[in-house]
């Protein structure tokens, strides 16, 4: 099974970095569901895929969205626009 970090743009602008097995699925929930997405993001939907990376196991993936956690906005914005060659689910 591989895993996804995944970061997405709110409607406010903010940005929000999670981990999936799903992409797919994971952002129909964070946009439709009040019981499976994320209770951060209910007030600012909709939400837009903007950077994914694929890893193989889990503790790689978590471990890479932590870090990007705790990097400030600007640097968050510059891994997304040095990455983002467009992509669709």
């Amino acid at each position: 099974m591989k895993w996804n970090v995944y970061i997405v743009k709110c409607k406010d602008e903010s940005l929000y970095t999670g981990i999936t097995t799903n992409l797919k699925r994971r952002i129909i929930e964070h946009n439709n569901d009040d019981v499976k997405g994320s209770k951060s993001l209910r007030g600012k939907r909709p939400v837009k895929l903007v950077y994914y990376e694929n890893f193989e196991t889990q503790i790689e993936a978590a471990k890479r969205e932590s870090a990007i956690k705790n990097w400030k906005r600007k640097y968050k914005l510059l891994l997304i626009s040095r990455n983002n060659t467009g992509f669709t689910l």
